[in-house]
């Protein structure tokens, strides 16, 4: 057998059984990126991983990793010649796959999961583009693909697996016999094998040393974090949990878009294991937890962080957690002490707009002084915060997002005067299917395929600027004014806001360094 260029994980001298395709976010073929790195496709390496230990050879290829154009991920996919093929739909990026999966081989089966997949299945399997459709898979698809891969026929008795009927053009779908298995739909999270990192060309990644770093290294004294924060750490993303009970409007993993979906958070030791056996094999000593529960849910952090204390965990490693305002704002200040002896070094927030009533809109359960107070803090105790922050929501006025500028600047103030430091990526607001704000903008006329009609926004201007690196990922829109606020002004104050940002990253860096 030849390598297989660009292709994470698979065995070269094997015929290859499936091959997990990551779309580009855009086609590069038309204007080159600008970032050189975007986040791992960690629920597709969890599928390849648990097939390949049930004994298939598999690979993926992360085209948006590699910066390939639509032509040349074609071109991949057919030269590897894999049995079957294997995509996440997600809205943005849709047309993308949609154009690869038109120029695959006829004899290269295609298989499909993701967002988009579960939304809107019949659109999906309508798409004359996606010929080579023999499965589509709604919801967590570990145990079902691997299925797939041993026998196409298996379809006809696996749940929630839907296909189009090639004779009546109608969706077909699995019947099982019997009652079936639940954890073909939700697999415990404990018992799934770790991820292999081979499956992921950009995790674990070398980060630059940060002031937190330093700052940590120099609270908990450990040589391990020292040499780590004077070098820079080698980081992991990780996942701790599966789904949310919140219901933000505009989230696709809101809990109402998500009915079948049971909400599991990995047991302290299964995560722990997992930590330890990146730093063995690898050398991690920093680690992402990227899913939405981990600081989300008072009972989750009492019991993780229990056993981070009986581990010594903030002795040897530092992490990220994204977090709930609300959840936070209830932590006693001895409890967000422990999170910083446990090693944690910065907390992502959905703060999305310093407008109560915005907030409102979107089910968030904050107000801006609840994110202003929590933000207060988590800085005072030296844990850094990152703040997401959303423009143009439907309804959105400008004294909305006035509120919303002040509201960065303000945290940005906090910052200022306190240990830990305040960073806002900010975002233009755009439509998911099946969310619950979807449902309200169709039933206010707005047709789907304007809504799916996603574009890329180049906020660079005639270059590449400094301060827009790194969001080739973030830029896209449906070119629709929701709010009362132009399109423009939200894209001018998008960059404004992300310019100062920049400046402000430039500033702590060059600081740290005099």
């Amino acid at each position: 057998m030849q390598p297989l260029p660009l292709i994470s994980g698979a065995d070269p001298t094997r015929s290859l059984d499936a091959l997990f395709v990551n779309a580009p976010l855009r086609d590069y073929d038309l204007r080159p990126r600008t970032n050189d790195y975007t986040l791992p496709v960690l629920g597709m390496a969890y599928i390849a991983t648990y097939a390949q230990q049930a004994g298939f050879n598999v690979g993926v290829l992360d085209a948006e990793a590699h910066g390939l154009g639509v032509t040349e991920t074609i071109k991949a996919v057919n030269s590897a010649r894999p049995r079957w093929a294997a995509m996440n739909l997600l809205a943005p990026t849709y047309e993308m796959s949609a154009r690869v999966a038109a120029g695959l081989d006829p004899d290269i089966a295609l298989m499909v999961g993701g967002h988009h997949a579960k939304a809107m299945p019949d659109r999906v399997l309508a798409d004359p583009r996606m010929t080579n459709l023999r499965a589509l898979v709604l919801g967590e698809g570990e145990l079902r693909v691997a299925a797939l891969l041993e026998d196409e026929q298996r379809r006809r008795e696996l749940p929630s697996v839907l296909w189009r009927d090639p004779l009546l053009g109608t969706r077909a779908a699995g019947i099982p016999s019997g009652r079936p298995d639940p954890q073909l739909l939700g697999p415990d999270i404990n018992a799934l094998p770790y991820v292999n990192r081979a499956f992921l060309p950009q995790d674990p990644y070398q980060a630059a040393p940060t002031e937190a770093d330093r700052r940590l290294a120099t609270s908990r004294g450990t040589d391990l974090l020292r040499h780590a924060a004077a070098a820079g750490h080698l980081e992991a993303n990780i996942v701790g949990s599966r789904g949310c009970p919140y219901n933000c409007t505009f989230c696709g993993a809101a809990v109402s878009a998500n009915p079948d979906l049971t909400i599991r958070v990995r047991d302290p030791e299964n995560i722990i294991g997992e930590l330890d056996q990146l730093h063995d094999r690898y050398g991690v000593t920093a680690f992402r937890f990227v899913d939405d529960l981990f600081l989300g849910l008072r009972r989750v952090i009492e019991e993780q962080m229990e056993a981070f204390t009986a581990h010594r965990i903030g002795d040897r490693y530092v992490w990220d957690a994204t977090g709930r305002i609300n959840v936070l704002d209830r932590l006693s200040d001895r409890e967000l002490d422990r999170l910083v002896a446990n090693g944690l070094r910065e907390v992502a927030l959905g703060i999305e707009s310093g407008s109560d009533r915005v907030l409102k809109a979107m089910d968030k359960r904050i107000n801006a002084e609840m994110t202003e107070r929590v933000a207060c803090r988590l800085v005072s105790h030296g844990i850094g915060v990152k703040g997401y922050f959303i423009l143009g929501f439907p309804g959105e006025t400008s004294d909305d997002i006035n509120d919303t500028v002040t509201h960065i600047r303000n945290l940005w103030a906090i910052a200022d005067s306190n240990p830990g430091d305040i960073r806002a990526s900010v975002f233009e607001f755009r439509p998911y299917p099946g969310t619950p704000i979807w449902t309200t903008l169709t039933e206010a006329g707005h047709s789907p395929d304007a809504l799916l009609d996603y574009g890329d926004v180049d906020l660079t201007q005639d270059g590449a600027a400094e301060h827009m690196r790194q969001r080739d990922e973030f830029n896209f829109s449906v070119g629709i004014q929701f709010g009362d606020v132009p399109l423009a002004t939200v894209r001018s104050t998008l960059a404004t806001l992300t310019r100062e940002q920049h400046e402000r990253n430039q500033a702590t860096i060059q600081g740290a360094t005099a």
